[in-house]
């Protein structure tokens, strides 16, 4: 077997595994074998089994951290800026499955012996979001929890699909869906969000 591995091949290869089948469920014979290299030389490369999951989460924050602070930057005012961030937060993960894969797992007390990773890698997101759109935020609405209710419904969305509405389940792999859910997050977050202020009206002169 080749001896001679990336340390992202490993990295991109334990990510595989952990998405799929989760910490606990993942072995380092697993990984290696998948890579066709010996546990050897994976701990050699990219190190033991928890190494090698801290620096995959680490990666998988990184890339939805740049997603955010890009999105955050260049939002727009009032509730566009809102439904920006959301339409970002949806299209990220319906692109990159393997993400919401690694934190499903984690709700079902996955890797349950490695408890810092919410606070070392969700709070900060968080955070950056809550700056951003606190100012259209009731103050009988908490920010986190709507932030919550929009994390909570993309993932549910992504991981169970809608019913349709005569039969079958949408599921974010037909676009249809995928437009479908995105108008009914916007409307949801609406909801939750200060209510517009009408602007003035335009009084037209009748005609004399």
């Amino acid at each position: 077997m080749p001896n001679v591995i990336s340390h992202q091949h490993v990295i991109d290869g334990a990510t595989r595994l952990f998405g799929e089948l989760g910490y606990d469920g993942t072995s380092l014979r697993l990984i290696a074998d998948a890579l066709g290299v010996t546990t050897s030389t994976v701990i050699e490369v990219a190190g033991d089994k928890h190494t090698l999951y801290i620096e995959v989460m680490r990666q998988a924050f990184e890339a939805e951290r740049a997603m955010l602070e890009a999105v955050v930057s260049r939002a727009g005012s009032g509730r566009s800026a809102v439904h920006e961030i959301v339409d970002a937060y949806l299209d990220f993960h319906v692109a990159r499955p393997q993400n919401r894969s690694l934190w499903a797992h984690r709700w079902v007390a996955d890797a349950a012996d490695i408890s810092e990773l919410e606070d070392r890698y969700v709070r900060p997101l968080f955070k950056l979001v809550a700056r951003r759109i606190r100012d259209l935020v009731p103050p009988d609405v908490d920010t986190y929890y709507l932030l919550g209710t929009m994390a909570w419904c993309v993932h549910g969305f992504l991981g169970s699909g809608l019913f349709g509405r005569s039969q079958g389940m949408w599921r974010a792999d037909d676009p249809a869906a995928v437009a479908s859910f995105r108008a009914h997050l916007h409307v949801l977050m609406d909801r939750l969000l200060v209510p517009e202020v009408p602007g003035p009206r335009t009084v037209v002169p009748s005609p004399t």
